[in-house]
């Protein structure tokens, strides 16, 4: 009889294997974002799909040619950095400069991401830290709106004098102008970032992740009743605070961030909790009306810490202090 030979695969557990990978689940991402950026295209026009096609481009590039820099295996292929790159697009103002939006995807991809060793390895979110950078570096075209012709006339007559800082319901609040009603910002008839102006878009894309299991409810749950709690808190209208600004972006896009966001579902609740409290006492006591990039930064920078404290425990030590 002839000896029988078996081949015995070796490896960790566990040895189920999911149908998702990094590739399918950046492709939901981006049809997320589909509704978004219509929105956007149908407020701004042309230049709404322009900025996000050049922001995808340079975010594929600079992955592509650092990771041929650093002798690393091409990674263009998963969709990550076009995900970076739609998302760091949608917190820009639609007129910036190609050129600066350059920039921050160079810092998004290259400094964020790469240094630290690519996908999995960065310690926040790329597209977050490279919209801060460039809020800090060009101030001036990152506050520039521009006016969304579909407002209503009492807030273009404010917008059309004061189109940098009073174009923006947020920004119309801290002036103590008037604001627009909590539908026209929930539809999208507003001015901003070009990606955080529509709550239903933001929403019916968030319903889609649920739906696919891309993320879980736990973060855009938590960080959005923090902010309408801490709202009634304030004595400040909650609607209004979770349409306006990025709240919605932040907290269904940018918050769930795989790599950057706890593992453990406690975890998420704590960092929901804490992207909330944050961007809320910034938007009241700080002298920039918007939080939410700043706060998703500090939570990123907590998150081994939540993780560690939230983890389960796989073995319980005996009494006298011996595992069982």
């Amino acid at each position: 009889m002839a000896e029988r030979h078996t081949n015995l695969i070796v490896a960790s557990a566990p040895h189920v294997a999911a149908p998702a990978n990094t590739t399918s689940i950046m492709r939901d991402v981006l049809i997320a974002l589909i509704p978004a950026l219509a929105v956007s295209t149908y407020v701004f026009g042309i230049r709404a799909i322009i900025l996000s096609v050049c922001c995808i481009i340079f975010c594929v590039f600079f992955e592509w040619i650092s990771r041929k820099i650093m002798k690393r295996d091409n990674t263009i292929g998963d969709l990550s950095a076009a995900v970076t790159g739609l998302i760091l697009a949608f917190n820009l103002p639609v007129r910036l400069p190609i050129w600066m939006a350059a920039v921050g995807c160079f810092i998004a991809i290259v400094v964020v991401k790469q240094i630290f060793g690519g996908l999995g390895q960065n310690f926040a979110n790329p597209a977050i830290v490279g919209r801060i950078a460039l809020f800090i570096g060009f101030a001036g075209p990152m506050a520039s709106w521009v006016i969304n012709s579909k407002m209503s006339p009492a807030i273009l007559a404010v917008a059309e004098v004061d189109a940098v800082t009073g174009a923006t319901p947020l920004g119309l609040l801290a002036a103590g102008q008037q604001v627009p009603t909590n539908l026209e910002m929930f539809l999208g008839l507003i001015s901003g970032s070009m990606g955080e102006i529509s709550a239903a878009a933001l929403i019916l894309g968030g319903i889609y992740l649920i739906i696919r299991k891309v993320i879980s409810p736990a973060i855009p749950v938590s960080f959005l009743a923090t902010v309408a709690v801490l709202s009634l808190v304030f004595g400040l209208d909650p609607i209004f605070q979770l349409c306006a600004g990025g709240v919605m972006l932040g907290a269904i896009f940018m918050a769930t961030d795989y790599v950057t966001s706890p593992i453990t579902t406690s975890g998420r609740i704590i960092f929901g909790i804490g992207c909330g409290l944050f961007t809320m006492l910034i938007r009241v006591y700080a002298s920039y009306p918007e939080g939410v990039s700043f706060a998703i930064l500090l939570m990123n920078i907590l998150t081994p810490h939540i993780d560690r404290l939230t983890r389960h425990k796989t073995f319980k030590p005996a009494e006298g202090g011996a595992a069982k």
